[in-house]
């Protein structure tokens, strides 16, 4: 018998599904090719179809700031509590703000 995987995506499969209807369905493009700029405000919204650079499910809904960017990915500032978290996320997990 072989065990089920305990690492934290598998269950972030589980925790985060996308509804019936979104399923497979990536997000528009003017999302994905937003161009965020150092100190833009950005909610996190981690989509479950895209594993690299995912972050951590207990940052899910979290607002950050932009601080720097990484290939493809950027530098995201979040605080918990007071504690200071700096995340490497892809554009597909971070929504603009309506500021």
């Amino acid at each position: 018998m072989v065990k089920p995987p305990r690492g934290y995506r598998h269950r972030t499969r589980r925790l985060l599904r996308k509804h019936v209807r979104e399923k497979g369905a990536v997000p528009k493009l003017s999302v994905l090719l937003h161009p965020y700029k150092v100190g833009d405000k950005v909610a996190i919204k981690i989509d479950p179809s895209f594993h690299y650079a995912m972050p951590h499910r207990r940052f899910h809904g979290l607002t950050g700031t932009i601080i720097g960017k990484r290939g493809r990915a950027y530098e995201v500032e979040v605080y918990l509590g007071n504690k200071r978290k700096i995340l490497f996320v892809t554009p597909e997990h971070l929504r603009p703000l309506k500021a």
